[in-house]
């Protein structure tokens, strides 16, 4: 005879193996039926990781570091992102289950809402300024081969194409990131070519005789490339819980880092040396002065644009959405639509101006306060706590021993995030251990963490 433990499990398995097989019916259910392999994974976080943000934060760091300095900043973000996508990922992995859910463990029902707010605004923020920065260079494609020059129309027109591609759910997202891979990472190669060889002169007077730092610069260098992603690091269960069984954590790592390092080198060196060049801060009039060739200005513009759709479809639709559907019980497609509405919100066309590099920055910078100890909360809640064994009855009882607020978790997020608010340059690393050990102590002696011990 069953459990209710183990009953409880085998209905969700059932309900969610049910509603995967079906577009746009992804659910908060442990995931049983998983879409991706080895490479089908890599190739969505390769394709995931195009980030224009990643140019405006190698534009950011022009004068503190040189281009070694820059460039080994950027693998060593790049590496600390796979161990932490790993290590907060292994749950969804295990289980199968999203972000939402992992969360509920160490911050209760009512509580998930900060870890979900705190993921969710970010995200609609990029997929504002992500979707600007797309519109923008299809309205150049336009107004090159057509004369129509209309940026408010290709704006609205772009973010309604996202939107009907998001509520496809990951059986769309699966196949949009596979099959741009290829397209993104010629273009890339190409981009990055035609930098070297448009502003080759003007940098290589500057770029490798600049002294540089390798003091808090240099770090606060490798916490801004890896704070763009530390809100994919915050809810990697979301993709880890599709990605079918037999990985460890070796090869995880591996796949993680090797998928988002070429993105996120070839983006960064290419933002950091043209604004050394030429002190332009926005990507498209970089490459309308870069490309000379009007064909392969128009194949660069769209692979702009294009990159904006995949990046935007796994990183800033998909946690918000699951926010949307854990707070207000809605399904996944109303949730898809809802999110790519707040996009219009954020006034993406204030992000873009030249002085936006410093401004996304600061951004950056205080959105990781906040990401990096809710991060340490939860490997130290999954691994010292519940020694990577999770209760999935109690994950869905809303009854349950974590219903309401764990107040040890918001206690602990509160201090990580005042002492890395006040070192802000590196504020994702600062503030891992006093969140982590608050939360720690907290759980282990304080009488009211009691039934979220079990």
């Amino acid at each position: 005879m069953k459990t209710d433990a183990t009953a409880a499990q085998s209905s969700l398995q059932a309900q969610s193996q049910t509603e995967s097989k079906a577009p746009g019916a992804e659910s908060l259910a442990p995931q049983q039926t998983r879409i991706m392999g080895r490479l089908s994974y890599l190739l969505a976080w390769f394709g995931g990781c195009v980030s224009i943000g990643t140019f405006t934060m190698g534009s950011s760091v022009v004068g503190s570091l040189n281009l070694i300095q820059a460039t080994l900043a950027i693998a060593i973000g790049c590496f600390v992102i796979g161990v932490a996508l790993v290590l907060n990922g292994a749950a969804g992995y295990k289980y199968g289950i999203p972000f939402m859910v992992q969360a509920r463990s160490a911050f209760g029902f009512g509580g998930t809402r900060l870890p979900g707010l705190v993921r969710a605004v970010p995200a609609i923020v990029w997929y504002g300024f992500q979707s600007w920065i797309g519109a923008g260079a299809l309205n150049m494609v336009s107004a090159t081969l057509f004369g129509f020059d209309n940026l408010v129309f290709f704006f609205i027109a772009f973010q309604f194409l996202q939107i009907g591609l998001s509520v496809m759910g990951f059986q769309g997202i699966k196949w949009l990131e596979n099959v741009g891979s290829a397209f993104i990472l010629a273009s890339l190669v190409y981009m990055f070519y035609s930098t070297v060889q448009r502003y080759g002169d003007e940098l290589s007077t500057s770029l490798f005789t600049m002294q540089g730092s390798w003091g808090l610069p240099f770090w606060s260098a490798t916490m801004l490339f890896l704070g763009i992603y530390s809100t994919m690091i915050l809810n990697v269960s979301d993709y880890s819980r599709e990605h079918k069984h037999g990985s460890g954590p070796g090869l995880l790592t591996t796949l993680y880092s090797m998928s988002i390092l070429p993105c996120t080198l070839f983006m960064g060196l290419i933002g950091y040396m043209v604004s050394e060049a030429t002190g332009v801060a926005d990507p498209i009039q970089v490459f309308a002065n870069a490309v000379d060739n009007t064909p392969l200005l128009m194949t660069t513009l769209l692979f702009i644009a294009f990159a904006q759709v995949t990046t935007n479809v796994l990183n800033n639709v998909v946690p918000p959405t699951y926010v949307l559907m854990d707070v207000f019980k809605l399904s996944f497609r109303p949730a898809t639509v809802i999110v790519g509405l707040l996009a219009f919100a954020t006034f993406p066309w204030k992000l873009v101006s030249d002085d936006s590099a410093a401004g996304l920055q600061i951004f950056v910078q205080t959105y990781s306060a906040f990401l990096g100890p809710i991060f340490a909360i939860l490997v130290v809640d999954y691994y010292l706590l519940r020694k990577r064994t999770l209760n999935l009855e109690h994950l869905y009882d809303a009854q349950g021993p974590y219903r309401g607020v764990n107040y040890a978790a918001l206690i602990a997020t509160a201090v990580g995030a005042v002492v890395a608010l006040n070192i802000a340059v590196v504020s994702w690393y600062a503030s891992l251990i006093p969140a982590g050990l608050c939360y720690y102590l907290l759980m282990r002696y304080w009488a009211p963490c009691q039934r979220f011990r079990q």
